[in-house]
């Protein structure tokens, strides 16, 4: 990391001195050195600035992103050493290694590497998301290192040995780590480890995709169940019943946590991990890819003093990430936030978050109850799974609170009634309800393999069958994504990954949401206390300018955001 008056001298010609000078406070204010302030509050990009870093150093620049490093060449550097300094081998001849760094003045580990390799290093500069991209890498070989470990490991798979003696065979051990390490790398959110009748199967959930990536030998499958369950502090010799445990990783790369669940099968346990990354930065509101219209009602509603803010989705549609960011702008000193959850999939300073627990009797309800009592400004309650819960919630909103909370429904109106549905008078419902999000995750196109296409008449019908493309045309030109709606969807160029090296050929990467957001008008607050058919409150919804979840996903498709595949998928009910 630069000093303040260094990079000061590298941004000064792209900020103004009040620019630069608000934002060295601010950096102090919240405890970040100053360039990853900068990179965090999106004011320039890592590449720009390590790009004029390497200037300052009188070095070369490299973006390794797109190129091909071989594997002899890349494992010069070991991939702890690699990972630690953040330094890559790249290129080589017969005189000198070129390597990439963040930190050109690492000298000693310059003549470490010197030492190691036997040769000259040719040292280039490079950015953070440069260098992680290609120590990557490193974890891409996962069958053949998982093989290379049952070649050269010996597992004694004696039937009269226990089971927790063989979770601590070597090999068995590096196997879990390696498949436990591989999915932190792939960026994937859960890890499935299936048993059936002649192989155990892993699979890995990556932007919201199942696809398998290993299939190991039947006689694998007591040592790597039991390692997990040792791992997760689980009972090693039960395997009638379900269990719940968890995992931690930590180390100077990542901060994770692995929510594990066990469920008896026929051919034997199988295992879930849930990924939690615990140094996951929480998304500013524009990050999360509102439209300007539903950003805007958005941060009026939260500037609420009371009332509720409704997030709703399937399960793994990001509401709880939609709402941990609402939480991080409304955690200030002056308020008091509490949270109950289940789990804790974010941990954040100044809030006091609470997880459920229901073998002890600690429900949401519970401890709802138990928050009132605690003087709070804003309550977050991770799901309104019950009347009870739902009682609650709307008696805090009515006195004076600010609740935060999820449903499982397949629309923002849709939840109106749900919330009847529990007990909830329709008058109190249409008083304490500021504003529901209706939400789902559509995978990103790849940015580095886009390109642009026509739909083909085959997809034109069914996306007719499915969708009724006048209404959601007249919206994309009403909000300027295009000019002419009479001119059709076959005479526009929507876009899609063509897959390469970054993306693992998917032509994907990365998630972002789709949205539908009511605002709870004068007018809707009518039509909701005199119960008025859904269909009617959505009619009303529209003229006041919602965009539906579907016209949200046409207009990301058609700015290159995400495909019109995958908007079809999320969106069918």
């Amino acid at each position: 990391m630069q000093n303040s008056r260094i990079v000061k001298n590298l941004v000064g010609d792209l900020l103004s001195k009040e620019k630069i000078e608000e934002a060295i406070y601010n950096s102090k204010v919240e405890g970040k050195n100053l360039e990853n302030y900068l990179f965090d509050k999106k004011i320039i990009t890592p590449a720009m600035y390590y790009e004029r870093l390497a200037n300052y150093n009188k070095i070369p620049y490299i973006d390794l992103k797109n190129t091909n490093i071989k594997s002899e060449v890349l494992n010069l550097i070991p991939e702890p050493i690699a990972s630690t300094h953040k330094i890559i081998a790249y290129d080589e001849d017969n005189k000198k290694v070129k390597v990439a760094t963040l930190d050109p003045n690492n000298l000693e580990i310059f003549e470490f590497l010197k030492k190691k390799i036997n040769k000259d290093l040719a040292v280039s500069l490079s950015s953070p998301d440069s260098i992680n991209e290609v120590l990557k890498q490193y974890h891409k070989s996962l069958k053949s290192e998982i093989y290379t470990l049952k070649i050269t490991g010996n597992i004694n798979f004696d039937n009269n040995r226990n089971l927790k003696e063989i979770a601590e065979d070597l090999p068995i051990v590096k196997i879990v780590d390696t498949l436990l390490e591989y999915a932190i790398f792939e960026g994937s959110s859960d890890i499935h480890v299936e048993p059936e009748e002649k192989y155990l199967v892993v699979r890995y959930r990556t932007d919201g995709i199942l696809h398998n990536v290993m299939t190991m030998p039947k006689n694998f499958q007591p040592g790597i169940i039991a390692r997990i369950k040792i791992l997760a502090n689980l009972k090693v010799d039960e395997h009638r019943l379900p269990q719940d445990g968890r995992i931690k990783i930590s180390n100077d790369q990542f901060n994770v946590s692995f929510r594990v669940s066990t469920i008896p099968t026929y051919d034997g346990e199988k295992i879930v991990m849930r990924i939690l990354n615990e140094k996951a930065q929480v998304l500013s509101l524009e990050q999360l890819g509102l439209q300007p219209s539903a950003l805007e009602k958005l941060k009026n509603n939260i500037t609420r003093p009371h009332g509720m803010i409704l997030v709703t989705g399937p399960t793994g549609s990001g509401k709880t990430t939609t709402l941990y960011t609402v939480l991080n702008i409304l955690n200030k000193p002056e308020v008091n936030i509490s949270t109950i959850e289940d789990p804790i999939e974010y941990r954040m300073p100044h809030i006091n978050q609470s997880q459920v627990n229901p073998k002890i009797g600690y429900t949401f309800a519970l401890g709802l109850r138990a928050f009132l009592r605690q003087d709070p400004d804003i309550i977050m309650v991770g799901e309104i799974r019950d009347e009870e819960t739902a009682e609650i919630a709307v008696h805090a909103a009515m006195t004076g609170h600010l609740v935060l909370s999820t449903l499982h429904t397949n629309d923002a109106v849709g939840t109106l009634p749900r919330i009847i549905e529990m007990g909830i008078a329709s008058y109190l419902v249409s008083s304490t309800v500021n504003i529901i999000m209706a939400q789902r995750l559509v995978r990103k196109i790849c940015t580095n393999c886009i390109q642009s296409y026509k739909l083909s008449k085959e997809v034109l019908n069914e996306l007719s069958k499915q969708f009724n493309i006048e209404s959601i045309m007249k919206t994309m030109q009403k909000e300027k994504i295009i000019y002419d709606a009479k001119k059709g969807l076959e005479n526009l160029l929507f876009y899609r990954g063509k897959g390469c090296k970054q993306c693992n050929n998917s032509g994907y990467k990365g998630r972002i949401g789709i949205y539908e957001t009511l605002e709870i008008s004068e007018k809707i607050s009518n039509l909701i206390i005199t119960k008025a058919e859904v269909s009617e409150i959505k009619k009303q919804a529209i003229s006041e300018g919602m965009i539906t979840i579907v016209e949200d996903g046409f207009m990301k498709a058609k700015n290159g955001i995400t495909t019109i595949e995958e908007v079809m998928r999320v969106t069918k009910e």
